[in-house]
């Protein structure tokens, strides 16, 4: 009974510690792209990134989506890059979804969960902003309308640092 308990509490400081947070690094990461090749998020250093973790079957991602697409159109030039992170089982259905919304950035397939966990975000979406030295400073769960213009205003300020 003991050994469960120190089991079940070591699980929960492991899995707190794995959280992701402002001001600390941001958890790296390799995933393919719905394009074929592999992106790692380390290799992105220099550049603000949004990474959006969203499923197809997420009404609030659907309906982010093309927000989403224009400030990747917007900022991309400045220093600027979004990863949407889907977390479908079936790759398919990203690739279906993002085809229909004509979408511009990277989809990373995230279809065993294995970076949804690292960053432990339970709601979908989330959004992660990563500043240009690979520190997580904002953090965002869940979409409602006018998130979009929040994420424009810290994505103009962190190309401005």
């Amino acid at each position: 009974m003991i050994r469960i308990l120190l089991t079940l509490a070591l699980s929960t400081l492991c899995s707190v510690a794995a959280a992701v947070s402002t001001d600390r690094a941001a958890p790296d990461f390799t995933l393919r792209s719905l394009d074929g090749p592999n992106l790692r998020l380390q290799e992105q250093r220099g550049r603000v990134v949004l990474v959006n973790f969203w499923a197809t079957w997420c009404g609030p991602c659907r309906q982010e989506m093309p927000h989403l697409n224009r400030l990747y159109e917007k900022y991309r030039a400045a220093g600027f890059t979004l990863l949407g992170v889907n977390i479908d089982d079936d790759a398919r259905n990203a690739a279906g979804l993002s085809t229909k919304l004509g979408l511009k950035f990277p989809v990373l397939l995230d279809t065993d969960k294995k970076v949804s966990h690292l960053y432990d975000l339970a709601t979908m979406p989330s959004t992660v902003l990563i500043d240009r030295d690979g520190r997580v400073r904002f953090i965002h769960l869940g979409y409602k309308d006018g998130y979009e213009n929040t994420y424009e205003k810290q994505i103009r300020e962190l190309l401005k640092e």
